[in-house]
């Protein structure tokens, strides 16, 4: 595969939900795409709708160092060369008062939103400042919970503010090796992980309400967009979210 008209991208989580849109919206740009996940049939579905050689699929617990250093491994190893890495893989913790909530679960976010959004990030720095040319892009996904808390949610809510901290340190610190690194900041993608938000989740207020929802495709889009920047220009941050969501405003 010529590297230079066929960019390469690594997407966590790729096997359902925004991964999975993104990859899509991805490959019908033109992409390689490296396929990471922790569900091997559902990473061999979306591989599916592409054309073949197009993906490669990882199976990948990206709160394992082991298993990230396999991950970027097997990308050098097939393509010779990494452009985008998009960290999407996410989990949460249940709706529980704050001390309620166990180690085990409070640890399992840390873990897959933060830790593996850092060890990713530490291995796409070393194909990237090695590789000629030098550089590529780090797309973070942090969430509209980056910004405000949900109740009961100081396990997620902490991942990704988090996360934030990261997305800056690494747009810093990737400047020398012409790294770029921003954070897309999602509310309500209609996805499996958010299906509940139709139904009723809890508000500030302590009423329960249902809140809008947006196509998962239209993120999709969005970091597509700051994909497609050259690396002379950077998204640092964007926030796309249904619109009349409870975000903006009292609640």
């Amino acid at each position: 595969m010529d590297a230079p008209s066929s960019p390469v991208a690594v997407i966590t989580g790729a096997g359902s939900g925004i991964g999975k849109h993104t990859a899509l919206a991805l490959l019908k740009e033109g992409y390689a795409v490296v396929l990471a996940g922790r569900t091997e049939d559902k990473l061999l579905a979306v591989a599916s709708e592409a054309p073949e050689g197009q993906t490669l699929v990882v199976v990948t617990d990206v709160s394992s160092p082991e298993s990230v250093k396999a991950l970027f491994q097997k990308t050098h190893e097939t393509f010779g060369r990494l452009d985008l890495l998009f960290n999407n893989a996410g989990t949460g913790a249940p709706g529980v008062n704050l001390e309620d909530l166990s180690f085990d679960e409070w640890k399992k976010v840390i873990d897959t939103n933060l830790t593996g959004s850092f060890l990713c990030t530490q291995e796409a720095f070393k194909l990237m400042k090695a590789q000629t040319p030098m550089g590529g892009r780090i797309i973070n996904n942090g969430s509209i919970s980056a910004h405000a808390p949900r109740p009961n949610s100081a396990a997620y809510t902490a991942s990704k503010h988090a996360v934030t901290g990261l997305t800056r340190s690494s747009s810093l610190d990737g400047r020398k090796y012409n790294i770029a690194c921003g954070q897309i900041d999602i509310g309500n993608a209609e996805t499996d992980m958010a299906a509940r938000m139709k139904t009723g989740v809890p508000q500030a207020d302590g009423s329960i309400k249902a809140e809008a929802m947006m196509n998962p495709e239209d993120v999709a889009n969005a970091v597509v967009y700051m994909a497609s920047l050259p690396l002379e220009a950077n998204v640092q941050f964007m926030t796309i979210m249904a619109t009349t969501m409870p975000f903006i405003g009292r609640g």
